[in-house]
This record gives C-alpha cells, structure tokens and sequence, in this order.
C-alpha cells in the first residue's frame, strides 16, 4: 500500500492510483474528463494545472506493448480527441506526453499542457519536475483549484462521445 495526497490535500491508502480511479474507488477532484470502453481520462489528482489530463487504462497493465488491437486504436482516437479540446476549448499550443513503465501505477499517459509561465523553468523534459512541484506547492489555491475544476467541465464538454 502507497500513502499519496492528492491536490486538495487528502491522503489516501491505496495499491494502484490508477486502479482506484478508474474503478471509482476514489474519485479525482472534479470527476471523469471522459470514460470509453478501454480508457479512463481525469485531471491530475496531484498537481493543479488546468487541461493536466491523464489518460489511464482500466486494465491493470504497465506498457503500451501490452494494448490489445482495439486498446490501441481506442488510446490514439482518445488521446487526440484530448489534445484536439486542449487546444480548441483552452487554447493550449503545445503539450508534453509522458508514460513510463515502471511506475506503481498502471499504464497511462500524461498530457502536462505548456503555458507561458512554466518556460521560467526549461523548455525540455528536465523542466516537467520543476513545474509540477511550483504547481503542487505554490499554485494549490482556492481560486486556482476552482480554474482546474472549470477547465474539467470545459473538457468534458467538449468530449461527449
């Protein structure tokens, strides 16, 4: 069992995040962006970024190799109907997609949106970490929490298949 806290501030106990979301088990501040057959998209429970989505599948697996045929071809329509929404619904340009393998979490892909304010911090992968914690530690605020919840209705919005 992993003791996480998520953006708001609450710990909770789990053996896989992903599998705690996905089942409904916990549910992320502001609910499911979208939910298909294989995949399930929310914002980030951790980090209070607007449009940080990550796409999780429902199964319990860790590669992308391990996708069936149609996990595939339903991974890439979603993860592009995603980024289609960050960019039409919250002008986002320019996303960074992450997916590592040896997570404790199962297979999912972060899609951490790039605004202007993170640029202080890099432009290249190594500038990802930096943003993430100035977000968990100096943007969890009450009128930025309420941002990050209206950015998910936006999405959600848009998404409906």
């Amino acid at each position: 069992m992993r003791v996480i806290t998520l953006a708001n501030g609450q710990t909770v106990e789990v053996e896989c995040l992903s599998c705690a979301i996905t089942s409904g088990l916990i549910e992320p501040d502001g609910g499911i962006i979208i939910e298909t057959e294989y995949f399930h998209a929310h914002q980030d429970v951790a980090y209070p970024i607007e449009g940080l989505v990550i796409l999780a599948s429902k199964r319990h697996i860790k590669s992308l190799d391990e996708l069936i045929k149609e996990e595939r071809a339903e991974y890439i329509e979603v993860l592009t109907s995603i980024k289609k929404a960050q960019r039409e619904i919250l002008g986002i340009e320019y996303v960074y997609y992450f997916y590592n393998e040896d997570t404790s979490h199962h297979f999912h892909t972060w899609m951490v949106p790039r605004y202007e304010w993170m640029y202080k911090f890099g432009r290249s992968v190594e500038s990802v970490r930096p943003v993430l914690l100035h977000a968990r530690h100096k943007e969890n605020t009450e009128e930025n929490r309420k941002k990050v919840m209206e950015t998910i209705h936006k999405l959600r919005k848009s998404l409906i298949y």
